[in-house]
């Protein structure tokens, strides 16, 4: 079933959607019905703030060799504004 997302430059575009079978505790369900909580759309958000953290996290385990080896080259050289600004 397509549904409508907001794309690139505010733009609204067709994404496909698929039906999920999902175990949820009794209580919760029942409150998030109660309150009219659009469950497909807080997952989805859900998703894209996990996924999101997940790349984060990532790329600072690939890149924490050479983030560290800048700090290092940073801690002996400086930077190349150093002693400059005030002049």
């Amino acid at each position: 079933m397509p549904a409508a997302r907001e794309g690139n430059l505010g733009v609204m575009q067709a994404v496909e959607k698929r039906p999920l079978n999902l175990s949820v505790n009794v209580e919760m369900l029942a409150a998030a019905r109660e309150a009219r909580v659009n469950l497909s759309a807080l997952l989805e958000q859900a998703l894209v703030g996990e996924l999101a953290r997940l790349r984060r996290r990532r790329w600072r385990e690939e890149n924490a060799r050479a983030v560290l080896a800048y700090n290092e080259y940073l801690a002996s050289h400086g930077t190349c504004f150093e002693g400059r600004l005030d002049e």
